[in-house]
């Protein structure tokens, strides 16, 4: 199917020409779209990049903010994204995390990506940062979205921000942390007995529905605008790292969007000639408890058998995962793997990541982690080899985990009672 040209170029989304089928290739004009109406496969952003030069590219991002809009030529929006009002995430610390390295047995760098300094505390608000500016292309007036906390706390700030109504879904049994910060940003805020899929498929019905008119979902009928936002964790850790594509990668998988556009990142990089091509491996985390493409990797299976999710890691929490088929795609093309660690590693592994290196993370950066562990002890991935592990989110989200953590003694204020507690040595 030939792409409508008038319809594409209505709209000002920078180097986004059409919506592309993953599966057939037919292309779409740009619009609120997800599904392909040829064969029903995801649709994703097609651009047009010709015309730039890889030095003169690279300048003019070194030169940008110190946000995600630094990327704006290579992101569905406006080249004027930046002075519009929104949260400006990314441009987060990749952390050289020696002291876990140490203690995992590395021999090269270890870094972490340490994505819990956006403003709201997690990724999300990448992916929301760019889904906005497609709602505002469209003309929406209300933004919402299905979540499992920390993207309806990323639609609920970046609404705010923008002068947007919102309206978020999510299980009725999140994380009380993150049911705050989704809720206090003013928004409607609206629990569902269920799981994710549930919530997940009551927007998918909503959207066909009057009460949905003038409604953004920013995971549905945004979600090609909105998984690109999740490139630019690869555009900056590449950049980070000198311009160079790093040798493994770790990254938690919940839908699997995330994984699936970091790698597109990187490949784009690789096209643009903004980083050397060299192999690099790519490594999937899940939760044993919410673990269906781990499951599905190990059998060599094509394809994802739902689960009934049952982990203390609920950002990770979803059953049918859209892109685990792309995902498992994804690891056995870069030669890498998709492992899953129990509850109790989740946790130690939050501890691990804390105690090494100060970084607090919730039960997913605390998933990456401890895979990241077992695939070192299991010989998947080469500590002798430089690799990232990507923390999506604070630990101040999911204190429940870990909370058996707290003083170690309680004191009179004496020295005397100082020293009788074993302190004095500490």
């Amino acid at each position: 199917m030939a792409v409508d040209t008038a319809a594409s170029t209505a709209v000002d989304l920078g180097p986004a020409t059409a919506l592309s089928c993953r599966e057939c290739g037919t292309r779409f004009p740009l619009g609120p779209s997800f599904a392909c109406l040829e064969c029903f496969g995801p649709l994703e952003i097609a651009y047009d990049y010709a015309g730039y030069d890889a030095e003169e590219l690279r300048k003019r991002i070194e030169a940008g903010p110190a946000s995600i809009w630094r990327y704006a030529p290579l992101l569905p929006v406006p080249a004027d994204v930046a002075g519009k009002p929104n949260l400006n995430p990314g441009w987060t610390p990749l952390v050289k995390a020696d002291n876990l390295g140490r203690e995992l047995g590395f021999t090269a760098q270890l870094h972490v990506k340490d994505d819990s300094g956006n403003p709201t505390h997690s990724f999300k608000d990448r992916v929301v940062a760019c889904a906005i500016e497609a709602a505002r292309a469209f003309e929406f007036t209300t933004l919402s979205c299905s979540s499992t906390g920390n993207l309806a706390g990323a639609v609920g700030a970046a609404a705010a921000r923008a002068g947007f109504k919102s309206c978020v879904f999510i299980p009725h049994d999140l994380e009380q942390g993150k049911v705050v910060m989704a809720g206090v940003y003013g928004g409607e805020l609206v629990g569902i007995d269920g799981n994710y899929d549930d919530v997940n498929r009551f927007c998918s019905e909503l959207i066909g529905d009057p009460a949905g008119e003038g409604w953004g979902f920013v995971n549905v009928n945004l979600r090609p605008y909105y998984g690109e936002g999740s490139k630019t964790l690869a555009f900056e850790i590449c950049e980070q790292l000198g311009w160079r594509l790093p040798d493994q990668i770790v990254i938690p998988i919940a839908s699997g969007s995330q994984l699936t556009k970091i790698d597109k990142g990187l490949q784009e990089l690789i096209k643009l000639g903004l980083v050397e091509d060299k192999p690099y491996k790519i490594f999937g985390a899940q939760a044993e408890g919410c673990s269906p493409v781990s499951a599905a990797f190990k059998a060599g299976r094509d394809v994802i058998k739902p689960v009934k999710p049952d982990t203390i890691a609920k950002s990770l929490a979803i059953g049918n995962p859209a892109d685990g088929p792309y995902v498992l795609d994804i690891a056995r093309r870069t030669g890498g793997a998709v492992e899953d660690v129990t509850d109790a590693e989740v946790v130690e592994a939050i501890k691990l990541l804390a105690r090494t290196e100060g970084i607090f993370a919730e039960t997913a950066g605390g998933v990456t982690v401890g895979v990241l562990k077992k695939l070192v002890e299991n010989g998947l991935l080469d500590p002798s080899k430089e690799t990232v592990a990507i923390n999506t989110g604070d630990g101040l989200k999911t204190l429940d985990a870990v909370a058996d953590a707290g003083m170690t003694a309680v004191i009179r204020p004496t020295l005397e009672s100082f020293r009788a507690a074993g302190l004095a040595t500490a």
